[in-house]
């Protein structure tokens, strides 16, 4: 029983670490102008590093990444849990708790992913 539970916390890390993959483009825009010469950042042109010298670190707080977080667990999280639960055939009480659990867990990932940056080789916290 004790090696079964190891084997849980060891896989519920695993599978943060996932979320905390995903939380990352929720939360951080400044992707979208790497999409936009195609992902490969090497091939840029000069507009492209024009643009991330002004707005590298434009909106990377841990308000920002909370809100946006907190937007993706009411309209993502809840309904994947409503509609198994539903299934389940269980209560709206479980629905609602499980929710307020992802919701908040979700909401601080994405605050903390958002607003740690590199800067040098080294990572901050924002201080904005």
């Amino acid at each position: 029983m004790k090696g079964q539970m190891i084997g849980v916390f060891i896989f519920s890390v695993i599978l943060s670490v996932l979320m905390a993959f995903f939380l990352q483009f929720v939360t951080i825009h400044q992707f979208g102008a790497v999409g936009m010469i195609g992902g490969d950042e090497m091939n840029a042109n000069d507009s492209y590093y024009a643009f991330m010298r002004d707005y590298r670190y434009a909106y990377r707080s841990f308000g920002h990444g909370a809100f946006h977080s907190m937007m993706a667990s009411f309209l993502f999280v809840f309904p994947m849990i409503a509609i198994n639960a539903m299934f389940e055939r269980k209560s709206w009480k479980y629905t609602m708790i499980n929710t307020g659990y992802w919701a908040v867990t979700i909401t601080i990932m994405g605050g903390i992913i958002c607003g740690w940056y590199a800067v040098d080789g080294f990572y901050w916290i924002t201080q904005k």
